[in-house]
């Protein structure tokens, strides 16, 4: 995918690919060492997701515009990268002059969101998503490797929840549902969700 974006993007006048990064903590040496304008960051990667490299960049690099472009279209990440400071949201079925035009806006400083955060973002104003600030982990939330939003998700595997359920509880879809149970099932070494329901329900509440 990297591979394919990179050649889109070399191609096109007024644009220099810089280069490109595996990882998150991969994505901050570069930019440290490298004079970048802006950045396209996935919201998942590997050894740091989307929305933390975000905060990261802003924290430690604050002249370069974190662009997230990814297949993940749920609050968690639409909601978590804004907050963390990104300066737009697109997902990678985004035709490829829209991309182009987004990067030069998001290189001005501008805000670009692709039309499904534009929704999700609308809804929350009208209170049809609950968006809340960070807050600490709610009582019983496990000190581990998990987000707030795996935990709520594990919870809910542990009590037999169909993902279907799961989705319509949580406002995701299914297909980000199986996508949080492959990333906790990672995180804690697990081989199906069978283990990670003895799991949950050894966990103190």
């Amino acid at each position: 995918m990297r591979g394919g974006l990179r050649k889109l993007l070399e191609i096109e006048e007024g644009l220099v690919v810089a280069g490109e990064a595996a990882s998150g903590p991969a994505a901050l040496e570069f930019v440290a060492a490298n004079a970048v304008d802006v950045a396209l960051v996935d919201a998942r990667m590997p050894r740091m997701d989307g929305p933390e490299l975000v905060a990261r960049l802003v924290e430690e690099h604050p002249g370069v515009g974190a662009l997230i472009l990814t297949t993940f279209d749920d609050d968690e990440y639409i909601f978590g990268g804004l907050r963390a400071g990104a300066r737009g949201y697109l997902l990678k079925d985004t035709p490829p002059e829209e991309l182009v035009a987004a990067i030069h806006r998001v290189a001005r400083g501008e805000t670009v969101l692709g039309p499904q955060a534009a929704d999700r973002l609308v809804a929350a104003l009208r209170g049809g998503v609950r968006v809340e600030p960070e807050a600490e982990p709610a009582a019983g939330a496990p000190s581990g490797p998990l987000s707030e939003r795996e935990w709520e998700v594990a919870q809910l595997v542990g009590a037999g929840t169909t993902n279907r359920d799961i989705a319509r509880r949580l406002f995701i879809t299914e297909g980000t549902v199986k996508n949080h149970i492959s990333s906790i099932l990672r995180k804690l070494d697990l081989r199906d969700r069978t283990q990670l329901a003895v799991w949950v329900g050894r966990r103190p509440r």
